[in-house]
This record gives C-alpha cells, structure tokens and sequence, in this order.
C-alpha cells in the first residue's frame, strides 16, 4: 500500500505519538500513512483481530500539540443497522446503484471503497485537528466521521444531479466500455474531444452513424457512470486485431490501454503523497490566528487552479475545514458551470465540488494572467492545480516560481501518474488509471469480467488524497517555518485501493473476491444487501425472497439475528428516505449537498 514520502529532515508528526483501535478495513489505510507522516503507533491493530468488523475506529495523537482524537464508525449518518460494513454501506447511500449503472442492476464493488475513503479522511480529521491546535483553535480536540458520510461525499454530484430539476442530459440505460478486440483484448478508450474520437472508429471502419450517436454518451460517462453506446461500435472493434486498435489510436489522437492486473509497485514510497520542504525558513505569515472554536484552516487562503473532479474535490474538502478558497477560472467561466443537469442555471454537478468558493477569471495562457496569479499567490498559503504536466513550467506558475513571490506557499499538485508513470502509460485520467493499474480487476468479483467502474473512483479518491496532501504540507509549514511542495496522484489512490488485493494473494488467498461477492439479492419490490459476514445464511434463511417485499426482507433477516438494508436504487428519492433525510439538505441554487465528512466536537 501507498504511504507518503516526506524528503527532507523534519516530518509533520514527529513527536506525535499514535494510540489506534477498531476494525482493519476502517484503519489499515491509515496506518502506513500517519508513521510514514513521523508518528509512532503505539498499538496498532493486526489485520482481522481489532475487535469486531462492525465496530468503531479510533485514532488519538498526542504530543507538543496536546491531544486529537479522531473516531470513525461505520455510521454516523444512517441508523447502526442499516450500516454495519462496507457492504450495507454501499447499499443504503446508493453506491451500489451507481456502480451498477453500466450493468443494469446494483452491483457491489469488490474494494472497500466507502472504508478507505473514510479512513482517509479520518487522517485528515486528525491533520486538521492538529493544525488547528498550532493554530490557537481550541475546540477541534475531537472530531467523528463515518464510512456512511465517505460514501454519502462521494456520490455527491451523482446525488446533486439527481435530484435537479432538469433531467440528464444522456439516455439513462446500461451500458459503457470497455471494448474488446478480435483477440481477445479487453481495452479502455480515452478521447477529450469529439475529433480524436471519430477518427479512431473511422480507423477502424465503425459506421457513421453510430460515431455520431456515441460520442455524447461517451462523453458523459464520468457524470452519469453509465455509457449506453451503439452496439455497432463493439462490433466494430471485436472484428479487428488489438495490433489495429492501438494503430488507430495512435493516428487519431485518440489513446487506448489493455487491462492490467494489478502489480506491486516497484517503490511503495512514492504514493499516495509527496511532501517536499524547502531549505530556508520563509519567515512568512501563516494566515493569521483565527478565533478560538473557529475550524482548523480559517483564516487560510487556498488558491485552486483545478479542473473536472480531482483538485476542485481537494479544495473543496479544505473548504469545509474553514478555508477561504478562491478559484482561478478562465475567461468567461468554467465551462462545467453549465454542465446539465442545473440549478438556476448553474450546473448541479459543478456545484456539489465549488460551492462557496470565490472565484476570479484570469487567461493564465498571457503574461498579465500569469502576473496577476503570482501576485494573488503572495498572500495566499496553498496554491493547488491538476494542470497537464509540463503546463505549470511552460506558463511560470511552477513550485520554484511561486516560491520566489511566496516563501511560505504550500504548493500542491494533484495529478495522474505523478513522477512514476508505468511502461507505455496513458494519460492519467480516471478509467485510464483504473485499467492500467489493475483496479478494473479487483473492483469486480471473480467470475465479472473485468472493468474499470464508471464510479469515478480514482478521481475521488485521488481529490480525498490531494486534500491530505495540503493538511501534511500546512503542518509540517507550523513545525518548520518553511514552504513545502506536496504532490498527489490518481495512481496513488489505485495502489491504496488494490494494496489489499495484492497483500490477500501474497498471503496464499485469492486476488478477486469471490463470485457473488457483494450482489444485491432481489426481493419482490426491490434488492436487499446482507452484510458480508451474512451474505450465505441470508439467501438459505429466506428461499422465496423474490416473492417477499424487501422492507419485509430485511425484518425477517434481521429478527433471525442477520445483518442487511434495503438497496437504493433511486438517488432522486434519497432525501426522502428516513435513514438518511436528516442530514441532505439544500443549498441557495436549490441544489442537493451533502453533509460535512467531519463533526468536530
């Protein structure tokens, strides 16, 4: 599994000393991160004998700081028996719905995808709290987050959109890549725009038609996790070889990449993060001392240059932490404000990632535009952008530049490969990670064929990183005076989510889960997830459960002492449904949001 490399003497917490408990599935992500971080674990649960899957976590630092203690429970949110593990989790919010989406019918995802978002941020709960305590916050000593409310963030713009008042803007049947060639080659396709994309199927003798009509719901296959296409162009492509496909590609502009399974990496140093100090002490302000009981980061300005998911998540989450976030946009806006479904007029998407942020349009691509973003950079603590690689050199905006304006800046990078791209590597875009790096594997039991989750796992999960990353990068700035450079990575988030995977097989288990592993079981009105230690004896205890109503279900499992939920199948009813409602409201589009991950006490 992934840990963050600190170069560099002083780490953010040395002289931090860690008490851990509770379950591995809500801890294990946590813990090679926090020592690699200089903290010293004083217990530390072994895998499977940390107390009961079902139960709490609890990580409490002390040391020069005082002390932080940060819980993570399985629910914080729903009701106990709707979230016992991973497996109710994904049902009861929806994740299993929207992963599903391509094949028609929920579908569990095979990695603990709700538990290591949420012990990711259960890190960073506790970075916060510390920060806030070198800061002169009193009040965030203790802080509770739950896998529910991971899950409930990572769905939100899937949640936003559902609940708009317009519709989507594709078709919302089954459906989605990837492609297969004549051999046998499962591949993912990327193409950013319209151009590259037809060119690639005209490669290949697809008909035009079907070009035309697949192009949008390709496109919009990152919002919508569904990609229903013309039947013509798998066909198309399972009647040429993979030596043609990849051909094609390269005359198109167009890039394809074969599912891998996953590998250890070479070095487990170089992710999920970097943190880089710089030599001198900058003698810089660190944003002033925000009034007691105030949250960790207010009074800090964090500038965000970020695109599509990944580094707009990233300062989002240090927004709800009490940033002031200020978004450089391009001239006339970003395009994605207008992305369907919308809020008057505001795209509900873009507003479950950007919502209270600041924002200003500036043409970084001029010389005054990149004059007046150094100079918002001298009073700023973080700038944090996913630009393409090479972009922040080319245009002046690199970490060494704003240094050279900014001292004490935290400098942030979120990005696809980072500096260790793999043999022939794609552009780091979501899918493309996920097939390149194995997730597409081990996200899907034994007996699926494999496939990169239309769930844009890595691009959340990498935004969750980046955020830690910043948290990292602005206390190691308290404990040493100095600016640091922090960087982040969607293959970062692909390794802490097949780390397990790879560990269960080199231990002699299975690199897969079983077949079935997580499926929904159809009831009469609806599907019910048992929890994953009650998966067998809740399909023998109820034989005829397609003839049983599923609320009805889930109380006869339950009176037989079996964990299980109902599955939501319909994120436009969420803010409806009683296990939930509390805790979704609105904002001033009238756009649906999602609760803060944390509660500080």
């Amino acid at each position: 599994m992934g840990h963050p490399t600190v170069i560099g003497a002083s780490r953010p917490l040395e002289e931090v000393d860690l008490q851990v408990s509770g379950p591995a599935a809500l801890t294990a992500p946590s813990l090679r991160t926090l020592r690699a971080l200089g903290a010293r674990v004083e217990a530390a649960p072994a895998a499977g004998a940390a107390g009961p899957p079902s139960g709490p976590a609890r990580l409490a630092a002390t040391g020069r700081l005082g002390r932080v203690t940060a819980h993570t429970a399985w629910a914080d949110v729903l009701p106990a028996a709707d979230a016992a593990d991973e497996a109710t989790v994904q049902a009861a919010t929806g994740m299993m719905h929207v992963h599903g989406r391509r094949d028609g019918a929920p579908r569990g995802l095979a990695v603990d995808y709700a538990a290591t978002c949420a012990s990711v941020l259960s890190v960073q709960g506790l970075l916060a709290g510390l920060l806030g305590r070198a800061r002169g916050v009193s009040g965030a000593v203790e802080l509770r987050t739950g896998a529910d409310r991971a899950a409930l963030l990572t769905l939100s713009q899937y949640l936003a959109a559902a609940n708009a008042p317009e519709a989507e803007a594709v078709p919302s049947a089954p459906g989605g890549p990837p492609f297969t060639a004549s051999c046998g080659t499962a591949f993912e396709l990327e193409a950013l725009e319209p151009g590259p994309w037809a060119r690639f199927w005209r490669a290949l003798g697809a008909p035009e038609d079907a070009i035309r009509s697949g192009w949008r719901p390709f496109q919009f296959r990152y919002a919508t996790a569904r990609a229903p296409l013309p039947a013509a162009l798998r066909e198309t492509a399972r009647a040429v070889s993979w030596a043609r496909v990849r051909q094609a590609a390269d005359d198109s502009g167009a890039e394809v990449c074969a599912l891998h399974p996953p590998a250890h990496p070479a070095s487990r140093a170089g992710g999920p993060w970097t943190v880089t100090p710089r030599d001198e002490p900058s003698g810089a302000p660190t944003g002033g001392t925000p009034p007691p009981a105030a949250l960790p980061l207010a009074g800090l300005t964090v500038l965000e240059a970020g695109r599509r998911v990944q580094a707009p998540l990233a300062a989002h989450l240090l927004g709800l932490l009490g940033a002031d976030v200020l978004r450089i946009e391009p001239p006339g806006g970003d395009p994605l404000r207008g992305m369907p479904p919308c809020c008057t007029d505001v795209s509900a998407r873009w507003l479950a990632l950007n919502r209270g942020k600041r924002a200003v349009e500036i043409d970084i691509k001029s010389p005054a535009g990149q004059e007046e973003l150094r100079e918002l950079a001298t009073g700023a603590s973080v700038f944090l952008h996913n630009w393409a690689p090479g972009k922040a050199e080319r245009f002046g905006l690199d970490a060494e530049r704003l240094a050279s304006v900014n001292p004490g800046l935290v400098y942030a990078y979120t990005s696809g490969w980072a500096d260790r791209p793999p043999p022939g590597a794609p552009m780091g875009t979501d899918f493309m990670v996920q097939a390149r790096s194995g997730v597409g594997e081990v996200a899907r039991a034994d007996g699926e064929p494999p496939a990169p989750s239309l769930m844009t796992l890595l691009d959340v999960l990498g935004g969750l990183l980046g955020a830690g990353a910043v948290l990292s990068g602005l206390l190691l700035r308290e404990r040493t005076g100095c600016g640091v450079r922090v960087e982040s990575s969607l293959l970062g988030a692909a390794e802490l989510l097949t780390a397990p995977a790879l560990d269960r097989a080199a231990a002699g288990g299975t690199l897969r889960r079983p077949a079935g592993f997580r499926r929904p079981l159809p009831t009469a009105d609806g599907w019910l997830a048992p929890s994953d230690d009650a998966a067998r004896a809740a399909a023998a205890a109820l034989p005829g459960l397609r003839d049983v109503p599923a609320e009805q279900a889930v109380a006869a499992l339950r009176a037989r002492g079996l964990t299980a939920t109902t599955v939501t199948t319909d994120l436009a009813a969420l803010p409806s449904d009683p296990r939930v409602a509390a805790a979704l409201t609105r904002d001033a589009h009238g756009s649906l949001a999602v609760p803060s991950p944390w509660r500080f006490l």
